[in-house]
């Protein structure tokens, strides 16, 4: 099986310089990808969605006064 990345060709930096806002992955989770296991890649996969939600979830909090 080959995990795809999750890249979707919008690299731009969050804010604070620590995840792509495009992927939600660190800097060394993308420049490291094509050197992981399909086990380590879906693990990556998780926690960039989990990044993902929780900073989707504060920028929705900052919203409500």
């Amino acid at each position: 099986m080959s995990i795809q990345s999750p890249c979707i060709d919008v690299c731009q930096m969050s804010e604070d310089k620590t995840v792509c806002v495009g992927c939600y992955r660190s800097l060394s989770e993308i420049a490291n990808w094509s050197r992981l296991t399909d086990a380590e890649k879906i693990r990556v996969i998780a926690a960039a969605q989990k990044r993902r939600a929780t900073l989707e979830c504060q920028e929705y909090s900052d919203l409500i006064p």
